[in-house]
């Protein structure tokens, strides 16, 4: 099995443990908070309840979204299913802005309408207790795993568990004042979860949203990338770095520069060294694409309007075919620089009479080129 794969498949099996730990809870709570509100008369314990169970639909989101972005990469998903986990999140958060702006228009028609109001029993106040402590246990689990896998799907599901707690707080004191005398205070409380899964669902929808749109790593992340190429023998610098997130982790592609008159079996020995490098010492990073460039292509002039080799090697013949020994070359290195093209001629040592004959030699073949808008220079060499 590929690193990748194993990556994949541990990720799917820690995100279902997660969304079997939080299916059980949240079945209890949902169970107990609707049934013990409902009997002792708490609106917002109802809510409440309404919202944990709303929790149950977001376990198996998770467990959905799992099972489908462990899948490799295939013809028609090539750079995998990760996606899921990010269709699976925007999809959490619609229903929890739903299910919120439900809870919030029940009670403010109870608020208008006082004869609706009701007074809760004293052991709704135990039942709230217990879900903030179940919530909390559930938040710090949850957020525990994922870290563990990088997995902003499970985090934003850790963060959903740690909102049930904070309106189970709110229930909490929601009830408690109901029962010191102030009526409303249960119908405000209600209002307030009800607000709260709104603004989660939200957080949650716009972040996928971002994903889906290509939004790239936030500057640590980047500056974290840059330091790791830096570090990288042969590199000049970094240009054209552009991010990507795709589930639990992200993809890059980037332009290096690199001294210009390298090899091209160096350059690409560069290459390798930078992408394995940020896949092994960039945890978020599983794919990475580099590309050499000789010069800054962002500042410089540009080549893309050069000839390729067999045009240029026709124009070059036209301008040198009648000097001495350019019959007779081994061959041509052509280095596109700076808009123009620099050729390194390489010749037979016999071509080499004398020092002065190869200096007469050089002065002709960079003076057949002094017209040329596409040719800078020549460099002669002799073997």
């Amino acid at each position: 099995m590929s690193p990748q794969a194993e990556t994949r498949d541990q990720r799917f099996r820690i995100s279902r443990h997660s969304a079997v730990v939080g299916a059980l809870v949240n079945t209890v709570l949902a169970i107990g908070k609707i049934l013990f509100g409902w009997l002792g008369q708490s609106q917002s314990l109802v809510a409440d309840g309404i919202h944990s169970l709303s929790d149950l639909l977001t376990d198996a989101l998770v467990f959905f979204a799992a099972h489908h972005a462990k899948e490799a990469p295939d013809e028609d998903h090539p750079y995998g299913h990760g996606r899921f986990e990010t269709v699976g999140t925007l999809v959490l958060g619609g229903i929890l802005i739903a299910v919120g702006f439900g809870i919030v228009w029940d009670a403010v028609e109870r608020l208008f309408a006082p004869e609706q109001l009701l007074l809760p029993a004293s052991y709704t106040l135990y039942v709230a207790v217990f879900s903030i402590l179940a919530n909390e246990g559930l938040f710090f689990y949850t957020r525990h795993l994922a870290n563990l896998i990088h997995s902003d799907l499970l985090r934003a599901n850790a963060w959903h568990h740690r909102s049930d707690s904070i309106s189970s707080v709110v229930v909490l004191v929601g009830i408690g004042g109901t029962m010191l005398g102030l009526p409303y205070l249960d119908a405000i409380a209600a209002v307030l979860v009800g607000l709260m899964v709104v603004q989660i669902g939200w957080n949650l929808g716009w972040g996928a949203i971002q994903e889906l749109a290509d939004a790239g790593l936030e500057e640590p992340h980047l500056k974290e990338i840059r330091k790791v190429i830096g570090n990288v023998s042969g590199v000049n610098s970094v240009h054209m770095l552009r991010t990507r997130k795709l589930g639990g982790h992200a993809m890059a592609d980037v332009h290096v520069q690199v001294d210009p008159w390298l090899s091209v079996s160096e350059g690409h020995r560069i290459a390798e060294v930078v992408q394995y490098g940020l896949i092994d010492e960039v945890e978020l990073l599983e794919d990475v694409t580099v590309h050499i460039d000789p010069e800054d292509d962002e500042e410089g002039p540009s080549c893309a309007e050069l000839p390729l080799r067999d045009e240029a090697e026709t124009l070059l013949s036209s301008l040198w075919s009648d000097i001495d020994c350019y019959q007779s070359r081994q061959r041509l290195v052509l280095h596109y620089l700076s808009g123009r093209i620099d050729v390194d001629l390489f010749l037979p040592i016999s071509c080499y009479a004398s020092q002065e004959e190869a200096e007469a030699l050089k002065t002709a073949f960079q003076s057949a080129l002094s017209g040329s808008e596409t040719f800078r220079g020549v460099t002669i060499w002799y073997g």
